[in-house]
């Protein structure tokens, strides 16, 4: 049952082939065989899963029963989940408790899903490896000694491992596509505002968006249909009709025109992933799609804008964890200052505290100007690109990543180069 997909899961539920009990056992016992391999799961809720799927099975039974009942999934651990630990990776939050559901995770269990657990992460959800977390590294299931990519690492892992039919993930500046990509799996960013940020802990708050991950673009269709839609609680939802995603999944390619920017296909991308992607063109234009170069003339400037912005983001985020209302507090501090200081510097990891300083530098008066403001000023160049590029086109293709998965480890004393690895995920 763990080749199933969502949909076949789905399907094999309501003809009552199996119980969602009988299910969730399933996943659960293999997260006990696997997990202490891979380092996937942070928390594993295993008494709230076997409650959720009794109640599942009970609604099958009664014919009340929606398209994602029963169906277990797990949840990045930057999501509010009320009386289970939230930690987003990091030691701040380590015994830090939600007192609610973030939106998505709420309508995801409204729609009947059986939550596993809370997978593991890149600390704040900053990294492309998740090798930040302060639980550990996970590893990529098909190449242990390999990173699964990040931040939605461990939500990449535990479904390309089988250890879920499906997970939440995050996406900033390519946190759900890459490790999606490096790992085999689909993944999902959706336009910004169409999915609730209420309860997501937030890094960057003008870029960050939660998304579906799992093994088919049907699947993710069904996901998304469910997490998707205005919430009032979130002042940048969108209050526009939610489509039937999984309408047109069908659809004839005939006529489709796909956009190929020139510089997402030039040096630098790794031949192996320039093979693959050349393939699954060619077949898209045996399907009757029209393929067509296209110019992103600003796509090189993305990267550095991204690092500006982000991190200013972050810097103003972060600073509500000082140890005096919620996250990590220091012993015996002297006075608040004192309190602050050695708090912030204990609770947060090497790679938050590089970002919060660069953030902080960004926005400081004497600096504001040269570089966070300019910053969004190409961020609205960027934006006028895709723009125009989407005046010729029906859609973009391009790489996640620029190669394959690398080693654990292999760039982790090289932030500079991790960072001009994001290269073709920014400009989304």
């Amino acid at each position: 049952m763990y080749e199933k997909t969502v949909a076949e899961l789905s399907r094999a539920l309501h003809a009552r082939e199996l119980s969602s009990v009988e299910l969730t056992q399933a996943y659960l016992r293999r997260i006990k065989q696997f997990n202490s391999q891979l380092n996937a799961y942070i928390t594993v809720t295993e008494a709230q899963a076997l409650a959720s799927a009794r109640a599942a099975d009970v609604a099958l039974a009664n014919g009340r029963a929606g398209p994602l009942t029963g169906i277990p999934l797990a949840h990045k651990d930057i999501f509010c989940t009320a009386g289970v630990k939230t930690s987003c990776g990091s030691k701040m939050l380590d015994n830090f408790i939600a007192p609610y559901d973030a939106t998505c995770v709420a309508r995801l269990a409204a729609a009947g899903m059986v939550m596993l657990g809370k997978t593991n992460m890149d600390e704040f959800a900053m990294g492309s490896s998740n090798e930040t977390s302060y639980y550990g590294p996970v590893k990529n299931p098909w190449d242990l000694t390999t990173v699964p990519g990040g931040s939605s690492g461990g939500s990449a892992a535990v479904v390309a491992a089988r250890l879920a039919p499906a997970a939440t993930g995050t996406d900033t500046g390519g946190s759900i596509r890459q490790p999606a990509a490096l790992v085999g799996i689909t993944g999902l960013k959706p336009t910004y505002g169409r999915v609730s940020r209420y309860g997501m802990i937030a890094f960057a708050s003008s870029l960050d968006q939660a998304g579906p991950m799992t093994r088919s673009a049907e699947d993710a269709a069904m996901l998304l249909q469910a997490m998707a839609g205005f919430d009032p609680k979130d002042s940048t939802s969108i209050e526009v009709a939610v489509p039937d995603y999984q309408a047109s999944l069908n659809n004839s390619l005939q006529g489709l025109k796909i956009g190929l920017p020139k510089e997402y296909f030039g040096a630098g991308l790794d031949s192996a992933i320039a093979t693959v992607i050349e393939a699954a063109l060619e077949e898209y234009r045996r399907l009757g799609a029209e393929l067509i170069e296209i110019s992103l003339p600003n796509s090189h400037l993305a990267v550095p804008t991204y690092y500006v912005i982000a991190p200013a983001e972050c810097s103003s985020n972060l600073s509500r964890f000082d140890g005096v209302r919620f996250g990590h507090r220091c012993s015996n501090p002297v006075n608040l200052e004192d309190l602050y200081q050695r708090s912030r510097a204990e609770g947060f990891g090497a790679e938050v505290q590089r970002r919060i300083m660069v953030g902080t530098y960004v926005l400081s008066a004497g600096y504001y100007d040269a570089y966070y403001l300019k910053a969004q000023q190409v961020r609205r160049l960027i934006t006028q690109d895709f723009a125009a590029a989407f005046k010729q086109v029906d859609l973009i293709a391009g790489p996640a990543a620029p190669s394959i998965a690398f080693k654990l480890g292999e760039k982790s004393d090289d932030p500079v180069t991790m960072y001009l690895s994001d290269i073709y995920r920014h400009g989304a």
